[in-house]
């Protein structure tokens, strides 16, 4: 079903490639990044204060780290990012896997419900359909592991289910559009067992961010599809969200019930009359959210 919910637009603010929100819950606030810029944001959810932070190269993806510091994947490697009082984020790189070659970078990335980092890499030129993305885990004691997942063009949609036993992945390139579903070992944190959870190409949009919520249901942005979807742990799509802005890029859920969803954008190379094009909106869909779980492991 369609469901037409009150949008709310997050005012002064409006990415290149708006990714990675996240809900700080301590804070109140919301962060997320825009990729081209080089730029973390934050949102003060009571006063409505923005403040922002540089960074010396693209930040693709960011976590909560349990000593109030952020992990992050970034153009050259997984990073410790320290936001201070200043205008400049403090990087400090911790990994990087030797196939980062020129013209890539990291994309999608979140932490499983134990605690561990997992970002993927991407090609960043689209349209040359190079499938050389591949997805890592990292941990404190052994560092960064894999690839554990290869031959992705375009590698997104990250998501772990409430008892952190499925793992979701997607791959949003136009010739993928496919959301994969595995069986993860919590103890050893790897996946195994991949199977076909959504073949995207008959809906709307490509698969980009995801979010999980408390009845284990998946929610993917439609890319070029103006909507976010839910989908069951069967599959089953029961959900469609419709949105203003064409290129919806990733979703998070938040808020002090958690039942608040965060969406970022693209406005890069923006189609005409999509004058939301990477703005972020708030929506409230009626079920709270999965918190994220921090970096600790």
């Amino acid at each position: 079903m369609t469901a037409h919910s009150h949008i709310e637009a997050i005012p002064a603010v409006n990415c290149t490639v708006g990714e990675s929100p996240l809900w700080h819950a301590e804070q109140t606030a919301w962060y997320w990044v825009d990729i081209p810029a080089k730029t973390i944001w934050k949102l003060d959810a009571r006063s409505g204060k923005l403040q922002s932070w540089q960074t010396t190269e693209m930040v693709a993806c960011i976590a909560l780290k349990d000593d109030g510091d952020f992990i992050a994947g970034m153009e050259t490697g997984i990073f410790n990012l320290h936001l201070g009082d200043g205008l400049r984020a403090l990087q400090t790189r911790l990994a990087a896997p030797p196939e980062l070659g020129n013209g890539m970078r990291f994309n999608d990335g979140r932490c499983d419900r134990q605690g561990r980092f997992w970002s993927g890499t991407m090609f960043m030129d689209m349209a040359a359909a190079k499938a050389l993305g591949r997805l890592y885990r990292y941990t404190k004691k052994q560092g960064l592991s894999g690839p554990v997942v290869s031959e992705l063009l375009t590698q997104n949609g990250l998501a772990w289910s409430p008892d952190g036993k499925t793992m979701y992945l997607s791959d949003s390139h136009p010739a993928s559009q496919t959301i994969w579903a595995y069986d993860y070992d919590t103890d050893e944190g790897m996946p195994h067992t991949r199977r076909v959870f959504v073949d995207m190409k008959p809906l709307a949009g490509r698969p980009d961010g995801a979010a999980m919520d408390i009845d284990g249901c998946y929610w993917i942005c439609g890319n070029d599809g103006s909507c976010v979807l839910r989908f069951t742990p069967q599959g089953k799509l029961d959900r469609s969200i419709a949105l203003p802005m064409i290129k919806p890029a990733m979703c998070t859920f938040g808020g002090p019930d958690m039942s608040t969803l965060l969406i970022s954008s693209i406005g890069a190379g923006k189609a005409e009359g999509d004058q939301w094009a990477g703005s972020l909106v708030l929506v409230r869909p009626g079920i709270a959210g999965v918190p994220e779980t921090r970096f600790s492991q």
